[in-house]
């Protein structure tokens, strides 16, 4: 299934009035199970939903990393060895709010400016251009483009991101993250689950989530445009900055 459906509708553009086929994001919700444990409801696209559920579980620091993913209409079963003592609020939400810290980013990646520009070209889908209703992220690996992910909520487009990697085997210490959406301190805590060291958006973030971006050892970019870009967390990771 794709991300988009042609729906009718009418456009209204100074007098005239006219019936049109327009296209429209297509939204569904999504039961997650962890080892068989109702976990969470996800509204989100209909398409990477292995990866959604891989993400999903280390994103929200669930776990370390997932052992398989199975999809059957939908439901997305996880299996993996999860942490400790987990402590949850069950949400319907892109998120579930595991409570605590997220983990801190050992990482010793380090890229040019040329590199944040490269992320941020790449984070204009053409899902976007034809909706202008979906956010997108992308998972750069060495400086190439290693996947791209679009859906109607920011949070699913990482954890796809991140999905893809984990059932892959890419080294997530490595990678950089663009992305479309806000950065608060709630998608800063699924980068740093996943151990991404660097992530940049074209959009603004929070107080919150620069500080635990500090916290976390997270490079937080935003504000990518143009020619410029803003870092609000560890600038050692961008060549030529160097440190606050």
């Amino acid at each position: 299934m794709g991300l988009h459906g042609r729906q009718p509708a009418l456009m209204v553009k100074g007098e005239a009035v006219t019936a049109i086929q327009d296209d429209v994001c297509i939204e569904d919700t999504f039961r997650l199970y962890l080892n068989e444990i109702p976990m969470a409801q996800i509204i989100a696209s209909p398409d990477q939903l292995r990866e959604l559920g891989a993400g999903f579980v280390v994103c929200e620091g669930l776990a370390e990393g997932v052992d398989g993913v199975v999809v059957s209409g939908n439901d997305i079963r996880v299996s993996a060895a999860t942490r400790a003592a987990i402590d949850y609020e069950l949400r319907s939400s892109g998120c579930i709010g595991v409570r605590g810290l997220p983990r801190v980013v050992e990482s010793e990646l380090k890229i040019l400016r040329a590199d944040v520009f490269r992320v941020i070209r790449e984070i204009e889908s053409d899902d976007w251009k034809q909706t202008g209703g979906v956010h997108c992220s992308v998972l750069f690996l060495d400086g190439q483009l290693v996947v791209r992910s679009s859906d109607i909520g920011r949070h699913n487009t990482v954890d796809k991101v991140v999905g893809f990697a984990l059932l892959n085997g890419i080294d997530l210490s490595r990678c950089v993250i663009g992305c479309t959406g806000r950065q608060p301190a709630g998608m800063i805590g699924k980068v740093a689950n996943a151990g991404v060291p660097i992530v940049a958006t074209k959009a603004a973030t929070t107080d919150a989530g620069m500080a635990l971006a500090e916290r976390s050892n997270v490079t937080l970019i935003g504000f990518a445009r143009g020619e410029r870009f803003t870092i609000y967390s560890h600038p050692e990771r961008i060549l030529g900055v160097g440190s606050k």
